[in-house]
């Protein structure tokens, strides 16, 4: 069994793909072929965007989009507490100081009163400028951007959505991506819409911004890469897996966007009624499911249940077992707010196999296997 089913999607995909591959292989156009520009449009309409631009992976999307707005020393930027490494590492590494805030016990995403809190609180210290706010759409579902919006605005800072796990995700009928002055993605092979390899993109409604993420993306251009206005980095999506992007989109948007929800669905029904938090969509909200993700009692219960789990062949994972505020390469930024719904879910969460090849059989067989493990 697959945790995430690459194997059977490229089975499915094969002729399409490898015609893909050898065309470029072909035109021995690796590094900016025409597939990259096709892309880009292609992904900026879809989000419902004017710019996108791809680059090497979800981490650089964060990190260009950051420094094209100027994020430095002295600045804080605010990240939800439960979430990958990356969300606040781009931030150190601009030198910048991350101020961690609790996410929603339901959804796992950004909670906006905890945000303010934070905000709050840093603005009373008076030792760093107020500078942005990110936000994950993580697993899949949209975070709460409206209200998150809200905040940044008021306090007059700049939002980061940071779509990498949300690719395909809508809130009130909008697109992740769209959300914020700009939007990050990625294109890893387990995310909601995956290359062979690594992978990002940038989406924004910005001229400016969009101008500068391209220049930072090429050892800062200017005319040309020959002509170097700024200090950048060397950050591009070659053309082989721009290829191969365009042919999981066609699947992405055909079928695999709704066959990932059925599958939610299947496993929502199969799960019922046993003793776990089961996660949920609320209303307005609509998931691409990146992970299907549930809560048990407590960290002794999950270690013991995974343990069952891999013992009879089915695999799991643990999304993210450790607060970013309890990271070691954090220590020191200090804490202004606490954060006891994201030390909770680091203590109970347990993703399930989740891919939109997943059948009945397969869920059917995760479930009693899960329900062995409860007892």
């Amino acid at each position: 069994m697959q945790f995430r089913d690459l194997k059977k999607q490229y089975e499915v995909l094969k002729p399409q793909m490898d015609a893909a591959l050898l065309e470029v292989a072909a035109s021995s156009q690796y590094i900016g072929g025409p597939q990259v520009k096709q892309l880009e449009g292609r992904l900026a309409e879809y989000v419902g965007v004017k710019h996108c631009i791809t680059c090497a992976n979800g981490t650089d999307a964060l990190h260009l989009a950051l420094m094209a707005w100027g994020v430095g020393p002295g600045d804080a930027v605010f990240v939800p507490d439960f979430t990958f490494f990356a969300t606040g590492e781009v931030v150190s590494a601009l030198g910048a100081t991350p101020v961690f805030y609790d996410v929603d016990p339901a959804t796992f995403n950004a909670d906006p009163i905890s945000l303010e809190k934070a905000v709050r609180a840093v603005k009373a210290e008076g030792k760093l400028r107020l500078n942005a706010v990110t936000d994950v759409d993580l697993f899949g579902l949209p975070a709460d951007h409206e209200n998150v919006a809200a905040v940044a605005e008021f306090y007059g800072m700049f939002f980061l959505e940071d779509a990498a796990q949300g690719f395909g995700g809508m809130l009130h009928g909008k697109r992740n991506g769209a959300f914020g002055d700009a939007a990050a993605t990625s294109f890893f092979p387990a995310k909601p819409l995956g290359c062979y390899g690594d992978g990002g993109a940038v989406f924004t409604n910005s001229d400016d911004t969009a101008a500068l993420v391209r220049s930072l993306c090429v050892h800062g251009k200017g005319s040309n890469k020959y002509d170097n206005i700024r200090i950048g980095m060397n950050s591009r999506l070659d053309t082989l897996q721009a290829a191969i992007l365009l042919v999981k989109m066609d699947a992405f948007e055909g079928y695999e966007l709704a066959d990932v929800n059925a599958a939610a669905a299947m496993y929502s029904e199969a799960l019922a009624g046993l003793d776990v938090i089961l996660p949920t969509v609320p209303q307005g909200w609509f998931s691409s499911w990146a992970q299907y993700t549930l809560r048990l009692k407590d960290a002794a219960q999950r270690d013991a249940v995974q343990a069952f789990l891999r013992e009879q062949g089915v695999p799991s994972n643990v999304y993210y077992p450790k607060p970013m505020h309890e990271q070691k390469a954090f220590a020191g930024h200090g804490q202004y707010v606490s954060c006891p719904v994201t030390e909770e879910l680091c203590a109970t969460v347990l993703s399930l196999p989740m891919h939109p090849y997943l059948d009945r059989r397969t869920v059917d067989t995760v479930a009693a296997a899960l329900k062995k493990a409860l007892g």
